[in-house]
């Protein structure tokens, strides 16, 4: 068995019996084997026969964990954020969406979107009441980087048949789109921790950074590089005053970078997003036509057609076109999920960003030294949401578990900066207290060294 596959299944055993007494270290390993998806890797084959679902028993043991350490969980008074709370009334207007919308056929892929969000949802809820400490998140931003050089690595060895590079990473990455639109998000998380780490943590993450783009590169995606680039105009302006400069050097630094790794592939596709009508090419007047119909689809379902419907309704208006994908969350959530949907799904992600924004200012608070690395985490995990947002208007993610993992981000992000605020209030009034009993031990003694006995009493000397 080669050593890639015996540490893999090691993993595994760790994150699975290490999640019952830790539950952060089941979520980290669901985390790892999401983007990873061990399935489609060669070193996974010695143990396929056995027909492992890791993520099944990562989840499981997840679920174990947190139920046997309840009490020790920091996620506040309140069992629900009102981010959770808004998910979960999401997943149950698609229920209700799915059950009142006509029948279309088989959906054909392996979970129909209602069934795979709400295990997205479960899963989410355990990450945001587990992750609710400053260390914890750290270790949840360090697990997406690794596994984001890994996919980098996978991405620079890979075949491309067609010129393009598919299939690299876990099922959601299957479409060349989607990959970019996850390395894309991660690209701010890497920046933070190359400025809060040391030289070895430094140079990971620019070997990380440089691997994620080149994969970005590699996967000739128009949508994905217009979107990376709206998401990244706000970077500067939101960043910590101090950090503005750094981060503006950071961004030039990175584009540079990405020049000097582009090919003349790349760059040709690139330039057909300004084409005229005339010139543009299959792909890309393809999206615009079906843009088109899914608004004529609009005023015909204002309500929506249903929770993975898309596809197979489209055939009605456009049969040459049927089957094909919007290549636009909102598109496809205006289409599936009717304007009280696409309304519904604007105000989640409004509300997640006006957390991240609140959580930022809370750690504004923080005393310097910590308060500075955590308002740098803050704001890098404020971008790579808005990131994924950005390039979620050229690229369908609204049924990927990237996407509500960042929207719940900032849930981990509030509480904790919140936790690590009561400890430092602790913190301050423990030691102000044993300031005052040290003072008081003092001054007792003072008082006994300067008193005199008088007829078997102590008076006080003049």
């Amino acid at each position: 068995m080669a050593l890639k596959s015996v540490l893999f299944i090691g993993l595994f055993v760790f994150c699975t019996v290490g999640a019952l007494i830790q539950p952060i270290l089941g979520a980290l390993g669901y985390v790892a084997h999401y983007i990873i998806g061990p399935e489609r890797q060669w070193w996974e084959q010695p143990v396929q026969h056995l027909g492992v679902r890791y993520s099944y028993i990562l989840a499981i043991a997840t679920a174990i964990g947190v139920a046997l350490n309840y009490g020790k969980l920091r996620f506040g008074k309140k069992l629900l954020h009102r981010q959770e709370l808004l998910l979960l009334l999401f997943v149950g207007f698609l229920w209700l969406l799915r059950f009142v919308s006509e029948p279309t056929g088989h959906y054909t892929i392996v979970d129909h979107p209602t069934l795979k969000l709400t295990k997205v949802m479960i899963f989410g809820l355990m990450l945001t009441h587990v992750v609710t400490d400053m260390k914890k998140l750290r270790a949840l931003v360090w697990t997406l980087v690794v596994c984001t050089l890994v996919l980098g690595l996978q991405a620079y060895t890979a075949a491309r048949p067609q010129g393009r590079l598919e299939s690299v990473g876990g099922a959601d990455f299957a479409e060349a789109n989607y990959l970019p639109a996850f390395l894309g998000a991660m690209l701010p998380l890497i920046g933070v921790l190359f400025l809060q780490t040391g030289w070895a943590g430094k140079l990971l993450c620019l070997g990380t950074g440089a691997f994620a783009v080149n994969a970005i590169i590699l996967t000739r995606s128009r949508g994905a590089l217009v979107g990376i680039a709206l998401g990244l105009i706000p970077a500067v302006f939101l960043a910590p005053k101090k950090l503005r400069l750094k981060v503006a050097a950071g961004l030039l630094v990175a584009s540079l970078g990405t020049i000097y790794l582009t090919d003349a592939a790349f760059i040709g596709r690139m330039k057909s997003i300004t084409l005229s009508s005339e010139e543009r090419d299959v792909s890309s007047q393809t999206r615009l036509d079906l843009w088109e119909t899914s608004l004529t689809m609009v005023k015909d379902h204002p309500l929506g057609v249903g929770p993975g419907n898309f596809f197979q309704v489209l055939g009605r208006y456009r049969p040459e076109l049927e089957g094909g994908d919007t290549h636009s969350t909102y598109f496809r959530c205006l289409t599936e999920l009717g304007i009280p949907g696409f309304l519904f799904f604007l105000g989640i992600c409004f509300s997640a960003v006006r957390t991240a924004l609140r959580a930022l200012r809370s750690a504004a608070g923080i005393p310097p030294g910590t308060g500075a690395a955590i308002r740098l985490l803050c704001y890098g995990s404020m971008m790579a949401l808005c990131t994924f947002l950005a390039v979620s208007l050229m690229i369908t993610t609204l049924y990927t578990e990237a996407l509500w993992w960042l929207l719940l981000l900032p849930v981990c992000l509030e509480r904790a900066v919140a936790n690590h605020a009561e400890g430092t209030e602790n913190s301050l009034a423990k030691d102000a207290e044993a300031k005052a009993a040290v003072g008081d031990q003092a001054g007792a003694r003072k008082g006994r060294r300067s008193s005199k006995p008088v007829l078997g009493r102590a008076v006080p000397s003049r």
